[in-house]
């Protein structure tokens, strides 16, 4: 005589996987990084769903301007997936509109869907809002044109930005962003001054970025934020808590899961 089959019930309880989190991400197609390093970050409790902004476009700015027009339509490729949150890993996408008018697209995004859905510039000001920090240092792998547009970002916020390390974007029309490794990032750091800054900011999803968190907190103890780590920080925050660790004053825990990537 077979067992009858115990009865459905809602939320993450009905879940065969993620009783931690059930988390969308959308990333560019051609980002190798995100995706790894939100599975770095977030606990293995949680799932991650991901799916690619996607363009014919050639050029960066013209993907940015596609991938913004059509955000909605990229997070209705989820379906009906009941997420706990979906979080967006471009953050070039949000440097062209004022916080202001994100954060307003984003509530009517989450009122339509039925969870929060959080930009990665977002999850920074978050982040930096929640440390205190009210000047960075910035380290941009984007070409100068979107690193101007990221510092203006910052500024117009409030945020004082006290040093911009421009990586080299190489001899590509758009930037080398993918090329890029964590120890490239540790090295050109060492030329930086921080002097002023309560904290350094690691910017785009593309750039590898957790080993220099790790390097660079513990040798010039300041707080570091890369938009990776605030991103998983803050689809962290909305089903647990997110603590500070050993390995990053905003969100530890991971470090074991790096040592083994």
């Amino acid at each position: 005589m077979s067992r009858p089959h115990p009865p459905l019930t809602s939320g993450a309880e009905r879940r065969e996987y993620g009783s931690g989190g059930l988390f969308g991400l959308l990333t560019p197609g051609g980002n190798p990084t995100a995706e790894p390093e939100l599975r770095i970050l977030l606990p293995p409790d949680t799932s991650l769903l991901v799916a690619r902004l996607t363009s014919a476009e050639a050029g960066l700015r013209q993907r940015l301007a596609e991938y913004d027009a059509r955000l909605d339509e990229f997070i209705d490729s989820f379906g009906a997936i009941s997420l706990d949150a979906l979080g967006v890993a471009c953050t070039g996408l949000s440097y062209g509109c004022s916080a202001e008018e994100e954060a307003d697209r984003l509530r009517r995004l989450a009122s339509r869907k039925g969870y929060p859905v959080i930009t990665a510039a977002q999850a920074v000001r978050s982040a930096a809002e929640s440390l205190g920090l009210r000047s960075l240092a910035l380290v941009s792998p984007y070409p100068p044109w979107l690193t101007s547009l990221c510092r203006r970002y910052w500024e117009r916020g409030g945020w004082t930005i006290t040093a911009v390390l421009q990586l080299p974007s190489g001899s590509a029309p758009d930037h080398r962003i993918y090329e890029l490794s964590s120890q490239s990032v540790i090295d050109a750091f060492a030329g930086l001054d921080t002097a002023g800054a309560e904290g350094l900011l690691l910017a785009g999803t593309g750039m590898p970025s957790l080993r220099a968190i790790v390097e660079i907190e513990r040798a010039r103890e300041i707080p570091v934020l890369s938009s990776n780590l605030c991103l998983a920080w803050a689809l962290m925050r909305t089903t647990a808590a997110a603590v500070p660790g050993a390995e990053s004053r905003l969100y530890g825990g991971w470090a074991h899961r790096l040592a083994s990537a």
